[in-house]
């Protein structure tokens, strides 16, 4: 995303306000909150499935040497 200064933060800020009202903002924080939820469960729901299969396949190679 690249270096943001105090400048561009504000501009944000102020656009945002503009766009949304004061009303709709925290609405909108909600929404963005359980949009990051979601996605750090899908996230870590995916890296477990990938650590388990690991496992598992280190496990059939173990029984296969036997």
């Amino acid at each position: 995303m690249g270096n943001l200064g105090a400048t561009e933060i504000i501009l944000i800020i102020v656009a945002i306000l503009i766009l949304f009202g004061g009303k709709k903002i925290p609405e909108l924080m909600r929404g963005v909150g359980q949009g990051m939820r979601e996605f750090q469960n899908a996230k870590n729901n995916v890296r477990s499935e990938i650590e388990k299969g690991m496992q598992e396949k280190s496990q059939d190679k173990s029984t296969d040497a036997k």
